[in-house]
């Protein structure tokens, strides 16, 4: 396991700062593992925010990257930089058609679902506004169709839409979000997901308790 989280050990160049139960800090733990990158995960809470946070990141907030003399906030910036600079396995597609689909995905699952969730506060599992859960609910069921068949998004090759699907994915029981028999796509491929050693080596000690 590459993300080492133990400060006696000798510490690779780059670390990030993670929050242990937020979905933005666990899609960018994802991305680390699924390209093997060596990185120290340092895990901040609401209390150490501010001193270990501040030199770094005007917004004080997890996650936030360090590489050397360059620090980096904002989840998407972040997933963008690991692509770029550690190239294989690329997590985006090299076509032009099926890159654009795919940003198309990761921008609406942010915007509609990941970022309403992440405003709600440091709760380890926030309290979802009624609309929001069944919105959650029905734009789940209407996407399985998509994944029939698939164990990825893309097919069978993990990309950067599958490590912003996995976090939201998992904690669906936690948010009291069942879905119906006929997304049972969208489950089978939470599961495929789930299965994932990278995945699971993903999980803090909080996520794992999520379910």
């Amino acid at each position: 396991m590459n993300l080492n989280s133990s400060t006696t050990e000798r510490r690779p160049s780059m670390t990030l700062l993670s929050g242990s139960s937020d979905m933005f800090s666990h899609c960018c733990r994802i991305v680390l593992l699924e390209k093997d990158i060596e990185c120290s995960v340092e895990y901040v809470d609401e209390q150490s925010r501010i001193e270990k946070l501040a030199e770094y990141n005007p917004y004080r907030e997890a996650p936030t990257l360090l590489d050397r003399d360059v620090a980096l906030y904002g989840m998407a910036v972040i997933l963008e930089y690991l692509d770029e600079r550690f190239p294989y396995p690329p997590l985006m597609p090299v076509d032009p058609i099926t890159r654009a689909k795919t940003r198309l995905m990761v921008s609406r699952l942010t915007r509609d679902w990941l970022l309403p969730i992440n405003g709600l506060g440091e709760s380890i599992v926030p309290k979802l506004p009624a609309v929001l859960k069944r919105d959650i609910e029905d734009g789940l069921t209407a996407l399985s169709s998509l994944f029939v068949g698939h164990s990825c998004f893309l097919g069978d090759d993990f990309s950067m839409v599958d490590a912003y699907f996995g976090p939201l994915l998992w904690r669906l029981p936690a948010f009291g979000i069942d879905l119906p028999d006929h997304a049972a796509p969208i489950l089978q491929y939470a599961e495929n997901l789930f299965a994932r050693s990278t995945f699971h080596d993903s999980l803090s000690d909080q996520e794992i308790e999520l379910r």
